[in-house]
């Protein structure tokens, strides 16, 4: 018989499902991906590398990594007809809204949509992961009356998405900095989007579909929409000797800072955090911005003294990508297209040992009324 007791607000602490992707070992302060750290990872290899382990289950050799970059670069282009179904979009619209949109039209296009094998779901995986990164710098352009970017696909991975968010080739400690950011947002465990995505997927509703459901989760501020409104923030501040009256000020006011605190590393600084914050130091020392780094320590240690709380990597990932001269617009969508490896990994295992999600509630309204 189900109490009370068994109810747990937000399903915290509650394991919904086994699974051989990751895990956040929050004791050891690791986080893992199919055995390794992911901290590791990030300062060892590329990302299409963490591709391939969350896809494959294992680090890809040499070979089989120019092939996967090979696959992905034979699917990057968009069909027409989603590019106009982009362009009927009105100018206000959210960059998360206009993926969602891009991400359900695609569904169309693909001849193997209803087969749920994992060598499909495999296939499909690659083309989404190819084609994301086309839509979240189309849908912009096409927003602010540019034209539309093809893909430079004599570019790695990372470096095309880069280059098409900004329309110039990055350097190499710009694309570094970059595929630095697509690992640490790539897999964390069952975060909303993540279990949106399985929760979809588990009526065995199409690998499209679970996807546009993981977009419609992480657009919230609570999950991953809160690497914009940090930057907002720090361009309020202005400057590094604004940040601490700013932060204080939004405090009295009982508004919540965006950037510090997460639901699992409790009392501790997300190790993301941390790897991001060494390349902002690094990106702000070439280009001569060190005052923005100065700013983003104080307001760190002003959040520790007064609520006790540590940056989570929001906070440390918006900077960096504001040196990289890429749109606040499109953060979310970024942290979406560097995830979709991570969720993609979720749905085929999802698909592979599927069991229906169907949890029950603790109800608190009346009983026996009459009409």
């Amino acid at each position: 018989m189900r109490t009370e007791q068994d109810y747990r607000p937000g399903l915290e602490g509650v394991i919904a499902s086994k699974t051989e992707i990751s895990f956040l070992d929050v004791d050891a302060e690791e986080i893992v991906l199919r055995g390794y750290d992911l901290i590791e990872l990030a300062k060892k290899v590329q990302y299409v590398d963490v591709i391939a382990l969350l896809l494959d289950g294992k680090l890809p050799s040499e070979e089989e990594r120019e092939a996967l970059e090979e696959d992905l670069k034979a699917d990057v282009d968009l069909p027409e007809a989603v590019l106009s179904v982009l362009n009927l979009l009105p100018q206000e619209t959210h960059g998360m809204d206009a993926l969602r949109t891009g991400i359900s039209a695609l569904a169309s296009f693909d001849e193997e949509l209803e087969d749920r094998s994992r060598e499909a779901n495999r296939r499909k995986a690659i083309r989404l992961l190819a084609k994301v990164p086309t839509i979240i710098a189309n849908s912009y352009r096409v927003k602010m009356k540019k034209p539309v970017v093809q893909p430079r696909k004599d570019l790695p991975y990372s470096a095309n998405f880069l280059y098409m968010l900004t329309g110039k080739v990055p350097s190499d400690s710009e694309a570094q900095a970059f595929d630095q950011s697509l690992i640490v947002y790539s897999e964390h465990e069952m975060p909303n989007s993540t279990f949106a995505a399985r929760v979809i997927a588990s009526t065995l509703s199409d690998f499209y579909g679970a996807l546009t459901g993981a977009v419609s989760s992480l657009k919230g501020t609570l999950h991953g929409g809160a690497n914009e409104a940090v930057m907002k923030m720090l361009l309020e501040a202005q400057s590094k000797d604004r940040i601490e009256p700013l932060i204080l000020e939004k405090l009295r006011n009982k508004e919540r800072i965006m950037g510090f605190g997460h639901r699992v590393y409790m009392g501790k600084m997300d190790p993301r955090a941390l790897l991001m914050k060494q390349a902002l130091l690094k990106l702000t020392e070439e280009k001569g911005q060190s005052d923005l780094y100065e700013m983003c320590e104080i307001g760190e240690a002003v959040m520790l003294r007064e609520k006790g709380l540590y940056p989570n990597l929001d906070y440390y990932a918006a900077p960096v990508y504001y040196l990289l001269d890429i749109p606040i617009d499109l953060y979310t969508p970024i942290f979406l297209a560097a995830r979709t490896a991570g969720i993609s990994a979720h749905v085929i295992e999802q698909h592979d040992h599927n069991r229906l999600f169907r949890p029950r509630i603790h109800y608190t309204g009346p009983r026996n009324l009459h009409p």
